[in-house]
């Protein structure tokens, strides 16, 4: 059996697109389930569009939700002299040919054949003419089939047929020896022998341009599956009205690679009613009969939801690192260079059943850094009051006196403490949260704690009672 090999082609002319992470993605689950190759291919023939910012950020965006690579990347303008020995090929064939119509020319006759409701592909004129040698600045266009059918057996909308009574003799190398994409893309998938050609339904119109070129080159021609699109709320095109497009955007907004591949598989994808999926399961578990031929439609809810998941569920050390750059990002360099990737990595467990992102999660966990605590006005106006600040001074001086410092131990002692005093918990407790976090809100009072360790409980408690008599 032939060994799978599929590629990933997208044209460096912006960011990396969430639509083109899910092919991607199905295409390196395929590769992976069958061990066979994923071929990365930058298609960056459209030299006006195309840059190298754009190259660095589908790479960035690749890496970073982990599809790796095993050939690549491929660059289209490195590989110029393929397509015209190519395109050179076919024309000694006979099955290409000279054209020297102007664009304006064909812009005019275009025009034309729309005003009388006819098919506005190219009427054929330069056809017959038998040129040998390029004229100048003629285009050099491929003899398209004129009768019969392309049927195309899709991977996952079954088979499409395709008359080639309207077919259109593609323009397959510009005037300026600039290959054209349908052509450049049949060389490339050629010549990488790539197996399954599987991309966005967008480019099914492309299909039937392109295996006719497989054939005349004389190259087997691959299988094809088309993705359907992936929709807007409003069931348009997934686009910037609609929120973040870009891959890398969702980083910026705090969620993990792990959780946007898991989100991104099931528009399109089902396996019964599992919501939630490791990289092997993935992988183990992916089937084109199980990819809906429908448009998927965008919910950023479910996205979050998933993304909840993962913080939760996904172990403290990785979401530690992952949060590390959102720090740097909030302005908390000194303070996270001067803590370990454990300290972090506790600090996670704390706070994670709380942060739906990794940004709500900086958030949550800001007055854990540093010595000092920063108070939020209302919450010291409110809690730190002159009344509470004996209280809590009898408090520290019963923490201090205390032989060790454990979790158990501190609650023990501090519920004994309110049972003392004649107080009910949150009489207590909600200072003494304010004067350890700034807040009035936080994870356990013991557990916030134990993160902080007995130098800085016992310092911010000071620090609680001078803002209470001050």
């Amino acid at each position: 059996m032939t060994q799978v090999r599929v590629r990933f082609a997208p044209s460096p002319t912006g960011f990396l697109h969430i639509g083109g992470v899910r092919t991607a993605l199905f295409n390196w689950l395929f590769a992976r389930q069958q061990q066979g190759v994923f071929i990365l291919r930058i298609e960056d023939t459209d030299q006006s569009r195309s840059t190298d910012e754009s190259i660095q950020a589908i790479i960035e965006g690749m890496k970073w939700v982990g599809l790796d690579w095993d050939e690549g990347p491929y660059r289209q303008t490195e590989r110029m002299e393929l397509y015209r020995s190519h395109a050179m090929a076919l024309l000694e064939k006979g099955q290409a040919y000279w054209c020297v119509c102007k664009a304006e020319e064909l812009e005019a006759r275009r025009k034309e054949a729309e005003a009388k409701g006819l098919s506005p592909r190219y009427d054929g004129r330069c056809r017959n003419l038998g040129m040998t040698n390029s004229p100048g600045d003629a285009a050099l266009r491929f003899k398209a089939p004129q009768e019969g059918q392309i049927v195309v057996d899709d991977l996952i909308k079954g088979k499409i047929a395709f008359d080639n009574s309207a077919a259109d003799d593609l323009i397959i190398l510009r005037s300026n020896g600039y290959p054209t994409y349908n052509f450049s893309v049949v060389v490339d998938d050629a010549l990488m022998q790539i197996t399954h050609v599987i991309r966005g339904d967008d480019h099914l119109t492309n299909t039937p341009r392109q295996i006719p070129i497989f054939q005349a080159l004389g190259f087997p021609v691959p299988q094809f599956g088309h993705l359907p699109m992936i929709l807007g709320s409003d069931k348009s095109r997934l686009s910037k009205r609609h929120g973040a497009t870009s891959i890398m955007a969702y980083k910026d907004m705090g969620y993990l690679p792990g959780a946007m591949v898991n989100y991104l598989v099931r528009l399109g994808w089902s396996h019964g009613d599992q919501e939630l999926f490791t990289r092997q399961e993935l992988i183990d578990k992916f089937s084109w009969k199980n990819v809906q031929s429908s448009p998927a439609v965008f919910n950023p809810e479910k996205l979050l939801w998933i993304n909840a998941e993962y913080i939760k569920t996904s172990p403290p050390s990785q979401v530690a690192q992952a949060l590390v750059p959102l720090l740097e990002a909030a302005g908390l360099q000194a303070q996270v260079k001067a803590v370990s990737m454990e300290w972090l990595a506790q600090l996670v467990v704390l706070v994670k059943e709380r942060a739906k992102t990794l940004v709500e999660m900086v958030d949550w966990v800001r007055p854990y850094f540093g010595e000092s605590v920063v108070f939020e006005e209302e919450a010291a106006k409110k809690f730190l009051t002159p009344a509470i600040a004996p209280v809590l001074d009898k408090l520290l001086a019963r923490f201090e006196s205390l032989p060790v410092f454990s979790k158990q131990t501190w609650e023990e002692s501090f519920k004994k403490f309110v049972e003392e005093e004649g107080l009910k918990m949150g009489q207590l407790a909600q200072p003494v949260r304010v004067a350890l976090t700034g807040r009035t809100a936080s994870p356990g009072l013991f557990e916030v704690m134990e993160v902080l360790g007995l130098d800085r409980t016992l310092l911010r408690l000071r620090q609680g009672i001078e803002r209470a008599t001050a």
